[in-house]
Formats: C-alpha cells, sequence, structure tokens
C-alpha cells in the first residue's frame, strides 16, 4: 500500500513539473515569436551581440546561448531493501543546463527563431 502511494505521489510530481515545463515553453515561444518580421537591429539593441553567428545564401543565423548548472540536492538516507540496497544516502549531483535560441534573418529582418537545449522550456 506505500509503494502505491510512493509511485502515486512520484508520478504527480513528474506530471506536474511536465505541466510546468509545456507552460514555460509556451511562454518562451511567444515572447520570441515577438521578433519575427522586426528588424534584426531591434533585436540585437534588446538581446545584445549573439554569442555566434553564421552566413550562408543570403541568410544569417544569429545564435544566442544560455548555460547554467542546476544542483539536485543529495539525501541523508535512502531506505534500501535487501542485501543489495545499503542504508546510505544519495550525493548530490550537478546538472548541465543549456539552451541556443537563434533567429534567422534575411533582408535585415528576423524571418524565424528555433530553440535547441535540455533547457528550452
Amino acid at each position: 500500500m506505500a509503494r502505491r502511494r510512493m509511485s502515486f505521489l512520484v508520478l504527480s510530481i513528474a506530471g506536474l513539473a511536465l505541466g510546468a515545463c509545456t507552460d514555460e515553453l509556451a511562454r518562451r515561444q511567444a515572447e520570441l515569436n515577438r521578433w519575427v518580421g522586426r528588424p534584426e537591429t531591434e533585436l540585437v539593441q534588446a538581446m545584445g551581440a549573439p554569442n555566434r553567428s553564421y552566413e550562408t545564401g543570403g541568410l544569417k543565423i544569429l545564435t544566442y546561448e544560455d548555460h547554467r548548472v542546476d544542483i539536485i540536492p543529495g539525501t541523508s538516507y535512502y531506505p534500501g531493501f535487501g542485501p543489495f540496497w545499503p542504508d546510505a544516502g544519495l550525493p548530490p549531483q550537478a546538472i548541465n543546463l543549456t539552451c541556443d535560441t537563434s533567429f534567422a534573418v534575411s533582408g535585415g529582418i528576423v524571418r524565424s527563431f528555433s530553440l535547441r537545449g535540455n533547457a528550452c522550456g
């Protein structure tokens, strides 16, 4: 019975986290979409110089990088079961998170954007 409650709790938390990620991604996309159709100069004035840029065939790609490290705290105790599960804690873990936002520009106008990484939503 306790295992079922624990499983339900874990699944509920995971569902809430996924919902929050979806909302965050939609909010971010709506914010970035306002740049589509606007001049490149306005974008650069607002966001600063891009971390990377690339030009090919009349298309310019401006990429802004966002990097951070989150720490998942460890636990002081892990309730193990059986001889292969020692009653020991779990160490903290560092998670590298990135999100690259790229804008496609042609004729001095932002045409589209894309997001890439594990921290975009």
